[in-house]
């Protein structure tokens, strides 16, 4: 029998929120709190609970067998701040982005154990904000199955049903390096800059648009020049792009979109340059150790509104105060691990969480707790409700 001090009921559940957030677990350092997960788990008697390659930690709570599994959702990034919860909110930064949502889907699951249609996976990951390598990992991977997802990012009591994506590319100008003392024996990289920079402008100004999601947008967000001296011509220019894509969009064809950009604003590149456009990558490594050479692509998502599985989140969440109506069903203006559960894996996904999504990443980060209760009890009628949906 459980410790019935880890019963799975709401207050529980806020002071375990809390004490993750007392944690630190900065991206790649997740490992107390990944331990703390996976204890608090084990003490709700989740079963097959283990921390994989990546440092994701999952665990399972049984079902009936009568609907395939459902796949909860949230991921960690910032440390912690105090935990306290004060004039009705839980306050520290995690309470909302994502450790109280990730203690809330912890405890739901854990509530449904043996009553749910299909069993219901919480899967808790690492990296989302670079990328996602630990959803990606994860489903990679074939270790869990999942017929339909729930996210637990900020949707403030709302059913979220996709975002934009997000791309970082990188365009290289190349030249010759030499002493500021004698200019003609170099090529300045910087001299090619206002002609990359107005392609990228040309490049914005013909991005496509969804009627849901708005439109994709690309802007250049850094310049790094090499070398550093003040007195040397440089050799290298790196112009970084921050590009908000459309789903459907995949990292080789931004690429080549950006080249043909430049080459539509350039032409023929001067001779003793070079322009290249390529993906940004970044070497990832988990608190567990494994390292991958990562794209920062992060792909976006849409569901249908009218699809079976949103139509039975929103009816079966309803409205706080007003159940009887349907929730309402809108997309997110951040990006997050379902690009990679829907719209790589063609997972069904939604989104349902506690929190406002202007708090994310604020120094005002808190949690109402009166609407992360109510978010908790509706879990017991959504989780049964898009199983049986994605039957």
């Amino acid at each position: 029998m459980n410790d019935p001090k880890k019963a799975p009921t709401f207050e529980n559940a806020l002071a375990f929120a809390s004490d993750l957030i007392r944690i630190p677990g900065l991206p790649g350092q997740e490992g107390d709190v990944a331990r703390r997960v996976r204890e608090e788990m084990e003490s709700l008697g989740l079963v097959d609970v283990r921390i994989d390659e990546a440092g994701n930690v999952i665990g399972i709570a049984r079902g009936r067998g009568e609907a395939p599994p459902a796949l909860l959702n949230s991921e960690w990034e910032v440390p912690p701040f105090s935990g306290e919860v004060r004039d009705g909110f839980l306050h520290g930064r995690g309470a909302m982005d994502i450790k109280g949502p990730l203690a809330l889907q912890t405890y739901a699951a854990a509530a449904l154990a043996g009553k749910a249609p299909g069993d219901v996976i919480v899967a808790h990951t690492v990296l989302e904000e670079r990328g996602g390598l630990g959803m990606k990992t994860l489903l990679e991977s074939g270790s869990v199955a999942p017929g339909v997802v729930i996210i637990g990012e900020a949707t403030h009591g709302d059913v979220c049903i996709g975002h934009r994506g997000r791309a970082e590319l990188e365009v290289v100008i190349g030249g010759v390096a030499g002493h500021a003392s004698a200019p003609a024996r170099a090529h300045n990289a910087l001299d090619l800059l206002g002609d990359v920079l107005a392609a990228i402008r040309d490049l914005a100004s013909r991005q496509g648009s969804d009627p849901v999601l708005g439109p994709a947008t690309v802007a250049a967000t850094m310049v790094d020049v090499l070398p550093e001296s003040r007195n040397v011509i440089p050799d290298r220019v790196v112009v970084v792009l921050d590009w908000r894509i459309l789903p459907g969009d995949r990292d080789q064809e931004l690429v080549g979109r950006v080249r043909q950009a430049i080459e539509s604003r350039i032409g023929t590149t001067p001779e003793g340059y070079s322009i290249a456009a390529r993906m940004g990558v970044e070497r990832q490594t988990t608190w567990t150790g494994l390292a991958e050479d990562k794209d920062l692509f992060t792909p976006g998502f849409l569901m249908e509104p009218d699809h079976r599985v949103v139509r039975a989140a929103a009816e079966a969440v309803g409205r706080r105060g007003d159940e009887a109506r349907p929730a309402e069903v809108r997309p997110w203006t951040f990006a997050t691990d379902g690009g990679w559960s829907c719209g790589v894996h063609g997972i069904p996904t939604v989104g349902f969480a506690p929190g406002e999504e202007r708090y994310a990443h604020t120094n005002r980060e808190r949690l109402d707790v009166e609407e992360a209760r109510w978010v908790f009890e509706r879990h017991g009628q959504l989780i049964p409700a898009v199983q049986l949906a994605a039957r």
